[in-house]
């Protein structure tokens, strides 16, 4: 290729440089996440743990009301197939993830994954309870205790849902904080304190801690060793079955028994 200089007002202007195409940050795999507006916590979480070469994370926000109840839930659904378009539009994805544990629940996971087809029809989609169940599938465990930041309508939709897809739910735990700034905001040691009282019980043999907005990855491994048993979280058990998906198999150290394991694509 000829190289255009052109000289003028003191400065030379150089065109037509060549260049080489590479598989740019995202050669083993793209991940796109549509986090909700009021969210605080699942990019910091996702970008804890997805530190290895060649998986790029991309991400749109999602209107939501922070007041987390059934009728705010239902409203996302007009929105998610335009922001799962509007992630890298005219690039492919390997997985599509929906950051919304409720609403994936009042809506259906069904129909959640209906409305990322209609955006990204090329991508696995995949929510927080999906990952949840895969998860539980993984670690071979069916009684679960189960903890959420929700208020009492809203967990009576989440521990029926946990139950019809053939879980049991011997104990539940709730902070009964509707606001998801707040949510946000429990501390690490409310919840890890939550956590090992939820899971003391002898007919738990798992803790699942139920909403984005909950941290957990940087105490997982601590909580663990603590209780003796498994534990995860809407965004701990999606960022592993978003990686799964992708095809990224590793085991990856530092983060609960869960990240040792593959997930079954069936």
């Amino acid at each position: 290729m000829t190289l255009l200089h052109e000289t003028r007002d003191g400065f030379v202007n150089i065109t037509g440089i060549p260049f080489e195409i590479d598989e740019g940050i995202a050669g083993r795999a793209r991940i796109g996440l549509i986090v909700l507006a009021s969210d605080h916590t699942m990019e910091h979480e996702f970008r804890q743990v997805v530190t290895m070469p060649g998986v790029a994370l991309y991400e749109a926000r999602i209107p939501n009301s922070p007041t987390i109840t059934p009728d705010t839930l239902r409203a996302m659904a007009e929105h998610i197939a335009d922001r799962a378009a509007l992630i890298l539009p005219g690039v492919l994805l390997d997985v599509v993830a929906y950051g919304c544990t409720a609403a994936s629940i009042v809506l259906g996971e069904e129909r959640v994954f209906e409305l990322i087809r209609d955006g990204r029809p090329e991508a696995l989609p995949t929510t927080p309870i999906t990952a949840a169940f895969a998860a539980f599938r993984a670690l071979g465990k069916t009684r679960i205790g189960v903890l959420t930041p929700y208020r009492d309508d809203v967990n009576h939709m989440v521990r029926q849902y946990i139950v019809n897809n053939g879980f049991e739910v011997p104990v539940f735990g709730s902070f009964n904080e509707d606001d998801d700034n707040r949510a946000a905001r429990i501390s690490s040691d409310s919840i890890r304190s939550a956590i090992l009282d939820i899971g003391q019980h002898d007919d738990v043999d798992a803790v699942f801690l139920s909403c984005t907005s909950l941290r957990l990855t940087g105490i997982v491994n601590q909580v663990e060793q603590q209780l003796a048993k498994p534990v995860t979280s809407s965004n701990h058990a999606l960022i592993w079955h978003a990686l799964r998906l992708a095809g990224v198999k590793e085991a990856i150290p530092g983060y609960g028994m869960l990240y040792h394991l593959p997930a079954d694509r069936s």
